[in-house]
């Protein structure tokens, strides 16, 4: 559930354009996204149309060229047409990790405090999390990189993060709303599996994807 939840914040940000995204790289993104949540493209369901009550792809790719929302939909459905056997939740790990490669994967902030009350951000981005200075978003006052993190958990309020190191002592801040906690913990547990799965090499079937991608599937 955790990872879905993630898989949707990050598509959502991209699809308004909160992260830039180039336009070969969304029609990637958006077959992938299709096998997501359709599975396989049965060319005997997935007529010519299909997708058009879906949102595929930024509104400003769709403005930057002369092509048709048919014409959108078959160069996606060509990409996802590839995909074949890809079970649906690998489908979701491959579009994750292709939006990480993007520049403005972004920082997620949240207002926290530690435990003497001091109000203070957290920053929860691919490489870890960071607790910021309200004055002073862009350099951090502590870092844990996900490769030092050995658990993160939370409890109503309160969240722990638990050091691979037993030696060094646990940290402990407060997040004001249980809503708030749950994406906090939902972006932890999704941006930590990914930097642990991104430490094994992609597929030679990924690799070429992503290959052809940057050589322009709009071509």
């Amino acid at each position: 559930m955790g990872k879905r939840l993630f898989y949707l914040q990050v598509k959502d940000a991209i699809l308004s354009d909160e992260v830039y995204c180039p336009p070969e790289t969304s029609v990637l993104l958006a077959s992938y996204a299709m096998q997501a949540k359709y599975g396989d493209l049965q060319p005997e369901v997935h007529r010519a149309g299909c997708l058009t009550a879906d949102r595929l792809l930024p509104q400003r790719v769709l403005s930057q060229f002369k092509l048709s929302p048919e014409e959108w939909e078959k160069r996606i459905m060509t990409w996802w047409a590839d995909h074949r056997g890809l079970a649906r939740e690998q489908a979701m790990l491959e579009y994750l990790k292709l939006a990480q490669d993007l520049e403005m994967y972004g920082v997620n902030y949240f207002d926290i405090r530690n435990k003497k009350g001091t109000e203070l951000y957290l920053g929860v981005d691919a490489l870890g999390l960071n607790i910021y200075e309200k004055s002073d978003r862009l350099s951090p006052k502590v870092g844990f990189p996900w490769s030092e993190i050995r658990n993160i958990s939370f409890n109503d309020k309160k969240f722990t993060i638990k050091p691979i190191d037993k030696k060094a002592n646990d940290f402990v801040f407060y997040a004001p709303r249980l809503r708030i906690n749950k994406r906090i913990l939902a972006l932890c547990m999704g941006n930590h599996e990914l930097y642990m799965r991104r430490r094994k090499p992609d597929t030679i079937e990924v690799q070429q994807m992503k290959q052809q991608a940057l050589e322009g599937a709009l071509g």
